[in-house]
């Protein structure tokens, strides 16, 4: 993902790295409870699978969860074109996180995510950049979003989607973004929805991670497995984790990534796909997973410590091969240009 092309900041000192781990993989599940005390509220389940090379520091992606009403979720990818500054892009993701869900519960908020996105915005101060999506399920069933960028939204009745946020974004992988410097985007930019919510509803929220490896009818036939209880949550959550890691590292995939770069006339030239070729791949990437479960608030008991917890999985070196994303065309250049220059992930594979 590309920050924006923005002047460059001095950047703030970084803390020191944790313990290196022999591990690729880290998955981090949980189920979170929420308080009786509404009509509807969620049931949430949370995993996030890190880009394998960002592993030992828990990947770029933030998210968060908050009993206020029904439920309130919130999740952001740290904008990894900062790296090249020497800044760390989850610093953004997770404060911006951590300041909405301290405002989450405020009395001036009143079911508002553009507000939730904007005191959250307002009060970060680390430097670097994150898109942003916050959910609100208020006390009558009605749930808020506010969006900035491509993490994104679903929601499914009766097993299928029938809500998808889209994405917002200035060129190919280069979304709209929260950031430090001059350029950035506001909540007012944010795209904000309303939906009347039922028992028996899924909401799916996720980073860019997930939707640019699996398309909604993958999601659809994944949690068609699981029914609605509490103790599936994690669960279904973990399985599309899983399932936009294992798409995520196959070049041979077509994915919503590489249709998209398509679209946009990053294709592979004319001759190579006379030759049978075509492009594929899905896009490595950090994944995080919030599925939220709609049930009646009076069967949920009292909210537990414990919000989430982590497992560290061990993975094959081969499979998690990464290289850093290059750079898109400049405004020179045309797409046609560059053949070879695709985005991370991204791979020649035959038709």
């Amino acid at each position: 993902m590309k920050p924006l092309p923005l002047p460059l900041p001095l950047p703030l000192p970084l803390p020191p790295p944790p313990a290196p781990t022999h591990v690729w993989m880290m998955r981090v599940t949980g189920c979170v409870m929420l308080e009786c005390r509404v009509e509807l509220a969620f049931v949430v389940g949370a995993s996030v699978i890190p880009h394998p090379d960002k592993v030992e520091k828990g990947g770029e992606d933030a998210y968060f969860i908050h009993d206020y009403g029904g439920g309130v979720l919130g999740v952001a990818d740290g904008v990894s074109g900062w790296a090249a500054e020497d800044v760390d892009p989850a610093l953004y993701s997770r404060e911006l996180m951590a300041h909405a869900s301290n405002a989450a519960a405020s009395e001036e908020m009143e079911s508002n995510a553009r507000l939730l996105l904007h005191k959250a915005h307002s009060a970060t101060c680390s430097i670097g950049a994150a898109t942003a999506i916050v959910a609100i399920l208020d006390r009558s069933g009605t749930l808020h979003v506010a969006n900035v960028g491509d993490c994104g939204l679903r929601i499914l009745r009766n097993g299928k989607v029938v809500f998808a946020t889209s994405p917002q974004q200035h060129y190919f992988d280069c979304p709209y973004q929260f950031s430090s410097s001059e350029g950035g985007q506001s909540a007012s930019d944010a795209a904000v929805f309303k939906a009347e919510l039922l028992k028996g509803d899924t909401i799916v929220l996720g980073s860019d991670g997930l939707f640019d490896n699996v398309y909604d009818r993958d999601i659809e036939s994944t949690l068609s497995v699981f029914g609605g209880s509490d103790q599936e949550s994690a669960e279904r959550t973990m399985a599309l984790a899983i399932l936009a890691n294992k798409h995520s590292r196959d070049e041979t995939y077509e994915s919503p990534y590489s249709r998209e770069a398509i679209q946009q006339g990053l294709d592979l030239p004319w001759w190579k796909k006379i030759l049978g070729k075509k492009l594929t791949g899905g896009k490595v990437d950090d994944i995080t997973v919030l599925v939220g479960h709609v049930v009646d608030a009076e069967i949920l008991p009292k909210p537990t410590p414990s919000l989430v917890s982590a497992d560290l999985v061990d993975s094959s070196p081969d499979s998690a091969a990464a290289t850093d994303v290059e750079a898109p065309p400049s405004k020179d250049e045309s797409p046609a240009d560059v053949p070879d220059q695709f985005p991370e992930g991204l791979a020649e594979s035959w038709a």
